[in-house]
């Protein structure tokens, strides 16, 4: 007789090898459980234990699927996407004044949360929970949308364009008037505030000089994991920020921080909202959707 009605082994183990086949990567897939390498690793040799079957190929910078392993995260990953829409269409018809939207924390903070303010005023009955996280939003069904920079590389995703930005130089007001003429090379000789990003969508330092056409060598002084905490320092005259032109309007218009120079890149990508197409979006994730967009088209972003 088996242990159980379907003979599964513990559902930890599968989730573990599911996110480490999707990634090829323990790191990734214990950044995405919020768990250790180790606990993964752990997990995964205890379902390769009770399947009796090798299911990774452990490699120096890396792992590869077996065929065994292959078979397993092809049946997992279909079988997740399955439970993971009906759960989704459980919980829209559970919580339908509810709209759950994802940015970066810059973007909550510069922009969204004060539209979702707005949005709240003109219609307090509905729900809108925000998740903001520095991270790519993978494998989210709880988000209605997620505003992004750049296409999303999962293509059944909607793709809805919200503005292309301008890339230029910012620093506190001292800093900037100081800097009131400088060159490119001149900008180049600053201590720089460096983003250090998983999406590797973003535009760096070292990209928008060579843009720009300068080739010298770039200095990387200074580094941040946080767009938010990139501005904050530049705020405080640590050194210079590459500032989003459209996104970082509030601080501009505060006078925290002050463009230098006339030096401006047109940003490679555009802003998007990203998420579940317009047919399998709830009325409240459609409303908040569209006041979005009649925010970007008012100006206040």
């Amino acid at each position: 007789m088996s242990r159980r009605h379907y003979n599964l082994p513990p559902l930890t183990t599968l989730s573990a090898f599911e996110a480490a086949a999707r990634h090829l990567s323990f790191k990734n897939a214990a950044e995405e459980l919020s768990v250790t390498p180790g606990a993964v690793s752990h997990q995964i040799k205890a379902l390769e234990g009770d399947l009796n079957a090798v299911l990774f190929q452990r490699k120096h910078r890396g792992v590869d699927l077996t065929e065994d392993g292959k078979a397993l995260f092809e049946t997992l990953s279909s079988s997740f996407t399955k439970i993971s829409k009906t759960l989704a269409t459980i919980r829209d018809q559970a919580a339908i004044g509810k709209v759950t939207v994802g940015s970066t924390t810059a973007v909550a903070a510069l922009w969204l949360s004060p539209a979702v303010i707005r949005f709240w005023r003109e219609k307090p009955e509905i729900n809108v929970d925000q998740l903001s996280q520095d991270r790519p939003f993978r494998d989210r069904p709880d988000i209605d949308f997620f505003i992004r920079y750049g296409r999303d590389s999962d293509q059944s995703l909607s793709h809805t364009p919200l503005f292309r930005d301008h890339l230029v130089p910012v620093a506190s007001p001292d800093i900037a008037e100081r800097l009131v003429d400088a060159s490119l090379e001149d900008l180049a000789a600053e201590r720089l505030i460096h983003l250090d990003s998983d999406d590797r969508s973003w535009t760096t330092w070292p990209e928008w000089f060579h843009q720009m056409g300068h080739n010298g060598a770039i200095p990387i002084d200074s580094r941040v994991n946080s767009y938010s905490v990139a501005l904050q320092l530049a705020r405080k005259g640590a050194g210079l920020a590459l500032g989003w032109r459209r996104l970082i309007q509030p601080m501009l218009q505060s006078g925290k921080l002050v463009i230098i120079g006339p030096h401006r890149l047109t940003a490679p990508n555009q802003f998007y909202l990203v998420g579940r197409p317009d047919n399998e979006l709830s009325e409240s994730a459609r409303a908040l959707k569209n006041w979005i967009l009649q925010e970007v088209e008012d100006g206040s972003v």
